[in-house]
């Protein structure tokens, strides 16, 4: 086995602004995390810079007209046209070197698949990715290139199946769009519904076109879901339909803005199900692609990627410095004494109306898919 972790202290730095949510500083907080719980430094494991894509491969997922936009704004020049490919707005701002910076973003991702296709790794990490909602020839949703469409058009490229399973909170609209008349990419987001959060989209009709027909699956969850019911769709939906269609590699973005510390969405979740998840995704396929997505609760987003990381190794973490002098908690760890969370779980009528719903939704899919 050999395992590939992409991080840049460059790349972690990249400032959106004091008061946008999207922070890259995340990676470096996992990255720090990585290390001070021993599950870097294991002869399998390599940790490696992001190289930056040529415009060839970002051809993948978007547009020529789109590219010399973001160049252009990447170089400091603004102008009234940015607003019609979704940039200028808050959350998307005209940012220089957002080209470059993305770019690199998105090569991690892209090198994370050829290291998979070429066998030179069986699992790939990138918490600097997973920018699911950009699309063709638009930014959206604090994404301006989307590294998962590349990625996974690059495997086609190979003639590969590919299981890309979204467990972000938002609704993966960019990747769906890209491969929504597909039937080698099944395509899974389980995320909260479109009726209460952006992108207002993602509900139980949206299933493919043409020959990607049943192969887009889309699991809306209502707000106050937690970990039991969050489980449960998973246990009865997902892992059935992945075994089904048997992927020669999985593509996870494995957004943790799902927590129910989470400032912008509305589930409940803990890591304990984020874990279990990971867990048995790692039991599903034999090549894994993960990278980041949401999650703006940076520390506990940073204890979800430090886990999942652990888990996609078989590696049990453990704090090098526990008992030294100096070696207190310190910010992801500092409410819980540990990465892992405390059990959390919603009761009353909250409870009784998102187990209603969740099970509404999973007797659909089970029907619709024949699971």
């Amino acid at each position: 086995m050999h395992s590939v972790f992409y991080y840049s202290h460059e790349l972690a730095q990249y400032d959106f602004g004091p008061d946008h949510p999207f922070k890259p500083e995340r990676a470096q907080k996992a990255y720090e995390l990585c290390n001070r719980y021993g599950v870097l430094n294991h002869p399998h494991i390599s940790v490696q810079s992001p190289p930056a894509l040529e415009r060839e491969k970002l051809l993948l997922a978007h547009s020529e007209e789109y590219l010399d936009v973001l160049e252009r704004i990447s170089k400091g020049e603004l102008f009234q046209d940015m607003l019609q490919f979704g940039i200028g707005t808050e959350d998307n701002p005209p940012l220089k070197g957002i080209y470059e910076w993305s770019a690199r973003c998105a090569g991690a991702t892209w090198k994370g698949m050829t290291s998979l296709l070429d066998g030179s790794a069986d699992v790939t990490f990138n918490p600097l990715g997973g920018f699911h909602h950009a699309r063709r020839s638009q930014a959206e949703g604090f994404c301006y290139i989307n590294d998962l469409a590349i990625a996974i058009g690059e495997a086609l490229a190979h003639d590969v199946r590919v299981t890309y399973l979204d467990i972000d909170a938002h609704h993966g609209n960019g990747v769906q769009e890209a491969f929504y008349a597909e039937d080698r990419v099944q395509v899974i987001s389980m995320h909260e519904s479109g009726t209460f959060l952006y992108p207002y989209s993602g509900g139980l009709e949206e299933s493919g076109e043409a020959k990607g027909r049943g192969f887009t699956i889309n699991i809306p969850l209502p707000p106050m879901t937690d970990d039991e019911l969050y489980l449960e769709a998973f246990h009865r939906v997902v892992i059935p339909l992945i075994k089904g269609f048997r992927p020669d590699i999985l593509v996870a973005e494995l957004g943790a803005d799902t927590m129910v510390s989470d400032p912008l969405t509305d589930l409940m979740l803990t890591n304990n199900s984020y874990t279990e998840v990971v867990r048995n995704l790692k039991a599903l396929c034999g090549k894994i692609l993960a990278t980041g997505g949401g999650g703006y609760d940076i520390y506990r987003t940073a204890r979800c990627w430090t886990l999942a990381w652990a888990i996609l190794n078989d590696i049990e973490p453990a704090d090098e410095f526990a008992g030294l002098v100096g070696g207190m908690m310190f910010g992801p760890e500092m409410e819980v004494s540990s990465l892992h969370d405390r059990p959390y779980t919603v009761t009353g009528l909250q409870k009784d109306k998102a187990r209603r719903e969740v099970e509404n939704t999973i007797e659909f899919l089970v029907k619709r898919h024949n699971l």
